[in-house]
């Protein structure tokens, strides 16, 4: 979802007021709120929101805030997201010496100029002005060299949109986008067509083989075959002998053999 130029709703919308405050952190002091979501509530002004000097936490995301002007005596703020807003300035967060995560994707934020206010926040590390899942974006980010200019004007940031631009894990983030910019077509040429798939074995590979004759074979089925026959052989001699043996032994030889002891 793209920066909106107008929103609906916007002559009816809601004011910050200590009893909404109140209501929405459940504290009886408005210096006690440590941490205030005020998301999607249709806000069109601040009020006496720059009363809650101890907030270190808020979101006022899904708004129609066109300014941040009570945020700028929020010293103690760590946190903000201001993300889907009307939002054409930063300026108040000049003061935000504490600031350390900012998301303003969503917004009307046109050029790096916008940004120069947040040049003095030593602490500010996290910064969000294009969310591509929630399709939340800024003008500023269409130009070719939105990465570089914010990294110039922010050389103390961590993370931007997401993708870690020092430290740890952020040569990983900058081999993705030479990659995505090597395979990008440049202005006037065309993009290069894949390469045709070719086949890593040779044609014939998986082709069965012809049976092949073998010496050590042949020998082997004539050997085996010999084998056999001896035993065909044997067990006949062995069947004449066991025959033999029989008439030997009949009724008139085994009265007589009965006295072989």
């Amino acid at each position: 979802m793209e920066p909106r130029g107008e929103k609906s709703g916007e002559a009816d919308g809601v004011r910050v007021t200590p009893q909404l405050l109140k209501a929405r952190s459940g504290e009886f002091s408005l210096e006690s709120i440590l941490l205030l979501k005020l998301r999607g509530l249709g806000l069109v002004d601040l009020g006496c929101l720059g009363e809650c000097l101890g907030l270190e936490w808020l979101d006022l995301s899904g708004n129609a805030l066109t300014h941040l002007g009570p945020l700028a005596s929020l010293r103690q703020l760590a946190v903000l997201n201001v993300a889907d807003n009307r939002l054409t300035g930063l300026e108040p967060l000049a003061a935000c010496e504490n600031l350390q995560h900012l998301n303003a994707a969503g917004n009307l934020l046109a050029g790096p100029a916008q940004l120069q206010c947040l040049a003095g926040l030593r602490g500010l590390e996290r910064l969000r002005l294009r969310d591509p899942l929630a399709r939340l974006s800024n003008p500023l980010c269409a130009s070719p060299c939105y990465w570089a200019s914010v990294r110039e004007l922010l050389p103390g940031l961590k993370v931007l949109d997401g993708e870690r631009v020092s430290g740890r894990g952020s040569d990983f983030y900058q081999l993705c986008r030479d990659l995505d910019s090597s395979l990008r077509p440049g202005p006037g040429t065309s993009a290069p067509r894949p390469a045709e798939a070719q086949p890593w074995v040779e044609p014939s590979y998986w082709e069965a083989w012809p049976p092949r004759s073998s010496s050590i074979l042949e020998e082997a089925c004539r050997q085996f075959q010999d084998t056999l026959q001896e035993c065909h052989d044997l067990d006949r001699q062995a069947r004449d002998s066991l025959a033999q043996a029989e008439r030997v032994l009949g009724p008139a030889g085994a009265a007589a053999a009965s006295f072989v002891f």
